[in-house]
């Protein structure tokens, strides 16, 4: 007679649960933020979107287009969620969109942004 050692194996319901999970969290930060003549680092909560000067630049944060209409010292303007904002670095986040836009820096290249989602909306 042959003795088998039988090795404990996951049975496939929990690892294809696990896996689909892991590739639906994935898929949820992508889809988060995208952009154009911008660079984007986004976490579940909260973006920073740096927009390059002088070019068409506009990002897709949490479903809602953020573009950059223009600025000069330290005023910025940009579109989010349809509406034009007038911003200053250092001002105190504006709600718009269920979302909180603060302007972090501005220089002759770029203008850093950050989205926040508005935690009491």
């Amino acid at each position: 007679m042959t003795k088998r050692s039988v090795s404990p194996q996951l049975t496939p319901a929990p690892r294809t649960i696990g896996l689909l999970a892991g590739l639906a969290l994935g898929v949820a930060l992508l889809a988060g933020c995208s952009s154009e003549g911008a660079s984007t680092d986004c976490g579940l909560d909260a973006c920073t979107v740096t927009f390059d000067r002088g070019v068409e630049a506009r990002a897709s944060i949490f479903g809602v287009e953020a573009r950059l209409v223009g600025a000069q010292g330290d005023q910025v303007t940009v579109e989010v969620a349809g509406e034009r904002l007038s911003l200053t670095t250092g001002q105190q986040a504006t709600e718009v969109g269920g979302l909180e836009v603060t302007v972090d820096s501005v220089t002759d290249q770029q203008v850093v942004l950050r989205v926040a989602r508005n935690p009491n909306g």
